[in-house]
């Protein structure tokens, strides 16, 4: 059986598109194989919010790797993680924070720019992948260039500035460039066609289908923070209606059976 680093890379050929889920623990990953995914990825902000942080590179580096083993010990599938900005702003230690993520079978991060100068990330991208590299693992290093995200230059330029961003992180070790907020098509098909690696996007509003995405030569598709966010909307409606009122009907309607989650898991035991 092919490793599953090997496995990941394969699924980012862009044929088909690779619709990635993000879930933040181990029964939204293994909920989320049982539909199909191909891979599993993780988003920071559902990952530290359930663990009652906020996001922004903000929680211990450890927890990334503890909720990461608990989620590679019940998929058979990849797995990704969101390492935000890598918990570091020193490069030596975002690659002694990568170890023990590696240890627990991670075989994709996602590691971002944010507001900082291009060369910081470089210098992370390129200190991951040498521990990578050492510890046997092909990574799949998604670099989050937020350009359109953060809105960093103005918007004719968006565009350019990606493209120099993608050629920077991709001469650092970066297997693919991932812009967040990216959703017109016209600026997706220039990344695409100057981007030296592979362009990765997120749902956003706007934004079309996979099936149009690929056409435009996008090979991966995320889910972000959008699946818990839907997901604890409704969680806090039912809660709401039932300490205010008692009610008991709302939790009887579109719901997992007890049973159902429990096979899930009992088999990957």
């Amino acid at each position: 059986m092919s490793k599953l680093d090997t496995v990941f890379a394969d699924l980012h050929q862009g044929n088909p598109i690779l619709n990635l889920p993000n879930a933040w623990d181990a029964d939204s990953a293994r909920i989320f194989e049982a539909q199909g995914a191909k891979a599993i990825a993780t988003t920071s902000a559902g990952v530290l919010w359930a663990l009652g942080y906020p996001d922004g590179n903000l929680a211990p580096a450890r927890l990334q790797a503890e909720v990461a083993a608990t989620i590679t010990r019940v998929i058979r599938v990849p797995l990704s993680i969101d390492f935000e900005a890598g918990y570091s702003d020193d490069p030596k230690k975002v690659a002694e924070n990568i170890k023990p993520i590696l240890d627990a079978g991670v075989v994709g991060i996602n590691i971002e720019d944010g507001q900082d100068a291009p060369s910081v990330l470089a210098a992370k991208i390129e200190a991951v992948r040498a521990a990578a590299e050492k510890a046997g693992i092909a990574l799949w290093i998604n670099a989050r260039c937020d350009v359109y995200l953060q809105q960093l230059v103005d918007e004719p330029k968006r565009a350019e500035e990606s493209i120099k961003r993608a050629e920077l992180y991709g001469k650092a070790g970066a297997s693919s460039i991932f812009l967040p907020a990216l959703n017109d098509a016209n600026d997706i098909r220039t990344v695409v066609k100057g981007s030296p690696i592979p362009t990765a996007l997120m749902a956003w509003a706007g934004l079309a289908d996979s099936a149009e995405l690929q056409k435009l030569g996008v090979v991966r598709l995320s889910s972000g923070s959008g699946i818990p966010q839907v997901i604890w909307s409704h969680a806090a409606r039912l809660a709401r209606a039932f300490v205010e009122k008692g009610e008991s009907g709302p939790m009887a309607v579109d719901y997992m059976a007890h049973s159902e989650l429990q096979g899930l898991f009992a088999e990957r035991m």
